[in-house]
């Protein structure tokens, strides 16, 4: 790894209609006071976010990718992982729910070299809507049941890991099942996932929101499926090609 790229964190966006927001998502991460570059990959967006990515004066820092059409947040995620370059990879969703001022505490523990992998831990308060608040602690107690993962908030959007890490497992996510599959290889792997306490600001589903009961049901298979599949069937030395079809990308110079 090149001096440029150690110490750097590549924070992955996945990005779904959010033209109302992609303006003050894109001030707070370049904001957060950490050595960065970003990854946004637009996944099929038709409400103007993409006409509004190409028409942003754009650092030098930052990559822009679009899907063809929408894949889902797991496939936007594992397209970005083609392009990141920093030691660390972090997830950002795009909704504004989570603080990229948490960022030096999430990447502590890292670079402390305390764990491989962090997850932010949202607070344990039923704020972000009841149904949503008690299937995440269902899908965390399900993980501690089936995996001995010890964790507080399977569900959280906030996952750093380091890249030499993450570069290791296939993922074959395609939507929000995305959080059980990363968790549950990782922890077939023996990895401790460190944790830390973030900030969070739930938005409602009439606010955009875009999990639904069919990703929760979903999400409780991948956990289940992947208790007592092969370890050898998932793991890999070097990633392959993008997995979805991509109609316009911008990489910024090395």
């Amino acid at each position: 790894m090149s001096e440029r790229w150690q110490g750097c964190v590549s924070v992955v966006v996945p990005v779904y209609n959010e033209v109302a927001h992609i303006d003050e998502l894109m001030q707070a991460i370049h904001a957060s006071p950490v050595k960065k570059e970003i990854i946004i990959v637009d996944d099929g967006s038709t409400d103007g976010t993409r006409d509004k990515l190409r028409a942003m004066p754009l650092a030098n820092d930052v990559t822009v990718v679009f899907h063809e059409k929408n894949f889902g947040k797991g496939a936007a995620i594992r397209t970005a992982l083609q392009y990141v370059r920093g030691e660390y990879v972090l997830i950002q969703d795009s909704d504004l729910e989570y603080d990229p001022q948490d960022y030096p505490a999430l990447l502590r523990p890292l670079e402390e070299d305390q764990a491989n992998v962090v997850y932010g831990v949202r607070p344990d308060r039923p704020e972000r809507g009841l149904r949503f608040f008690l299937g995440a602690k269902l899908l965390t107690h399900l993980t501690n049941l089936l995996y001995g993962a010890g964790i507080h908030d399977e569900a959280t959007c906030y996952k750093v890991f380091r890249r030499s890490l993450i570069a290791q497992i296939d993922l074959d996510c395609r939507r929000f099942e995305f959080c059980p599959e990363v968790t549950a290889k990782l922890c077939r792997m023996s990895e401790k996932i460190a944790e830390v306490p973030i900030s969070y600001a739930p938005r409602s589903s009439s606010e955009g929101k875009k999990i639904r009961h069919a990703d929760g049901l979903l999400a409780i298979w991948t956990l289940l499926r992947h208790r007592f599949t092969r370890r050898a069937s998932w793991t890999r030395s070097a990633r392959s090609d993008a997995p979805c079809a991509v109609s316009f990308c911008r990489v910024p110079p090395e």
